[in-house]
């Protein structure tokens, strides 16, 4: 499990670091220019680091129903090696998809100008900037391909809380609710956010394009995930509990 979460610590910590220091930076200077490189690194850092949690996340939902519904079988199951090659794995699988949509993106010719209608480069909007639909068709392929790889992910994290669900509610203690609840709760919030989001950025209809909606999604779903994680999977942390009720107490004080 922890060996995980420090994957997936890495993986948020990328991910918002591809993003964020160039937004800020260019609202505080007051220059949004990005290279056509720049925009090129920045869209496959993304997609990668993006495509590598999905995987992890899903490698995780494994995880947890080894942890809960197979407890005495977890040590051979997941020992250190397999869990190893399933991080690697992961990595892996989200720089080949990363490659894959970057090159196919930029091979695209564009000429509906140069202004990109978000604060990162994102597909979507650059492909509004291709010379024709037919351009962009290709692209637009391997994106429900990939979607459809994602929603293979999301039934197997589904099918793997399924069979968590009916094992906790065969445990008779409510001291083993509670501990199986903890160990798979956070990770459920973290894809439900992920997963929930990312659905409604690349599948929204046209008819519900609005630039300040765009903003805000693409906010929920490349931001705050990355953020929210170490605070989500932290709060099994007794003493960072106890240290978050103090600010909170202190804070209605004032």
């Amino acid at each position: 499990m922890y060996f995980f979460l420090l994957n997936l610590s890495l993986l948020d910590l990328g991910s918002i670091s591809t993003t964020v220091p160039k937004a800020m930076a260019g609202s505080v200077t007051d220059n949004r220019s990005i290279s056509y490189t720049e925009c090129a690194a920045q869209l496959f850092f993304f997609l990668f680091l993006i495509s590598a949690e999905c995987c992890l996340l899903t490698i995780m939902s494994y995880d947890r129903y080894v942890a809960i519904c197979q407890p005495l079988h977890y040590g051979t199951l997941l020992g250190s090696r397999v869990c190893a090659h399933m991080a690697t794995a992961a990595w892996a699988s989200g720089f080949l998809n990363a490659l894959l949509h970057t090159a196919n993106t930029f091979s695209v010719p564009l000429c509906q100008g140069n202004v990109v209608g978000q604060f990162f480069c994102e597909i979507p909007h650059i492909l509004k900037l291709s010379c024709s639909h037919s351009d962009d068709l290709k692209e637009v392929g391997l994106l429900v391909f990939s979607f459809c790889l994602a929603f293979c992910c999301f039934v197997f994290m589904v099918f793997s809380y399924v069979e968590i669900l009916r094992a906790v509610l065969r445990i008779p203690s409510q001291q083993g609710w509670h501990k199986a609840f903890s160990m798979s709760l956070p990770h459920l919030a973290v894809v439900s956010l992920v997963i929930s989001t990312t659905i409604f950025t690349y599948l929204k209809p046209s008819s519900m394009y609005s630039p300040s909606l765009d903003l805000v999604v693409s906010v929920l779903y490349s931001v705050v995930p990355p953020a929210e994680n170490p605070l989500i999977f932290s709060l099994r942390n007794q003493e960072l509990k106890d240290a978050l009720r103090k600010v909170m107490m202190g804070c209605f004080k004032h």
